[in-house]
């Protein structure tokens, strides 16, 4: 039977490439595993990855830095808005310390009747801190985060929409959602099994207008759920095209994992991946050495000299 496991990654479109390497690895500290390309389009921009301890499938955050391109997007309903991360129980006040001593501002909310933190990417994204118990993901100890705090992972992704009926039938019908709970204008679905970054709030906005769901600057392109085989990613794709929702692309090979993207009844474009069962993000570096090299696809080998004379410095 079909079924998803709980989330693989997000990726978010943002600016500058040194901002978000300081922004994830020295403040949030996260570790890097990949630095790599955009595989779509001829225009080169990097493709950067961070993840917890041991680069779970369901803690692997990913961005595109289009500052040097210039390229903007505009936040909305409609969208992926928030990306919310794990952390242990008991938290939140280490982290409000922390992100304050690193000049960003924090907001306290109470969500489900639970704490959380509020806080955003330099570039504008919303994040969110959710504090959780038992989760079995292992943090990194980067940059100082002791292991008693540091990010278990994904907990989810807040998505926007004007009206979130279409949205929960799809959720419930074609993405195996469950334990559907409603508090004021959130509507909350969870994906897959506990501790693997399942959940997916449905945020009722009808003040703003939709957002962009192009590549830009500040903004969530799309939130990856981990299918774990090609078989059951086949069965996925072609239940969820037998139902009518046809804006589904063929499988994309990313090198590190397997990918198929579907555009949403709520705007946000959804992706089904599976990490390539050949090593996944160790197929060309060891443990060790993630993310100390630049690493391109071997159809861009010829161009590496080319490529990396376009892109943006980083210091790492």
């Amino acid at each position: 039977m079909a079924h998803l496991n709980g989330s693989h990654h997000v990726t978010m479109s943002v600016g500058s490439a040194q901002e978000d390497v300081d922004f994830h690895v020295d403040v949030l500290g996260l570790r890097f595993i990949k630095k790599t390309v955009l595989f779509d389009g001829s225009l080169p921009i990097y493709h950067l990855y961070y993840s917890n301890a041991n680069g779970d499938p369901s803690s692997v955050l990913t961005t595109f830095p289009f500052a040097k391109a210039g390229i903007i997007g505009r936040r909305g309903t409609n969208q992926a808005r928030e990306v919310q991360l794990a952390v242990p129980a008991g938290s939140l006040d280490y982290w409000e310390r922390r992100l304050s001593g690193h000049r960003v501002e924090t907001e306290n909310a109470e969500v489900f009747g639970r704490r959380r933190l509020l806080f955003r990417h330099p570039c504008g994204i919303e994040y969110v801190m959710v504090g959780v118990d038992d989760d079995p993901r292992e943090g990194h100890t980067g940059a100082g985060v002791p292991a008693e705090h540091a990010i278990h992972g994904i907990h989810g992704v807040g998505v926007h929409v004007s009206n979130p009926e279409n949205m929960v039938e799809f959720l419930a019908d074609s993405f195996y959602g469950k334990s559907l709970v409603e508090e004021g204008d959130r509507v909350v679905h969870t994906v897959g099994g506990p501790g693997q970054g399942g959940a997916v709030e449905l945020v009722v906005n009808r003040r703003e207008e939709p957002g962009t769901w192009r590549y830009g600057s500040g903004t969530i392109h799309h939130f990856a759920w981990n299918a774990e085989t090609l078989r059951n990613q086949d069965e996925l794709k072609f239940e969820i095209e037998g139902v009518g929702y046809t804006d589904i692309s063929e499988l994309k090979d990313r090198k590190y994992f397997k990918s198929v993207y579907v555009r949403t009844p709520g705007g946000a474009l959804f992706e089904l991946a599976v990490t390539h069962a050949e090593g996944g993000w160790t197929c060309d570096e060891s443990p060790q050495e993630l993310g100390s090299r630049f690493q391109l696809p071997e159809q861009f080998e010829d161009r590496r000299e080319e490529i990396f004379a376009q892109l943006e410095p980083i210091s790492r």
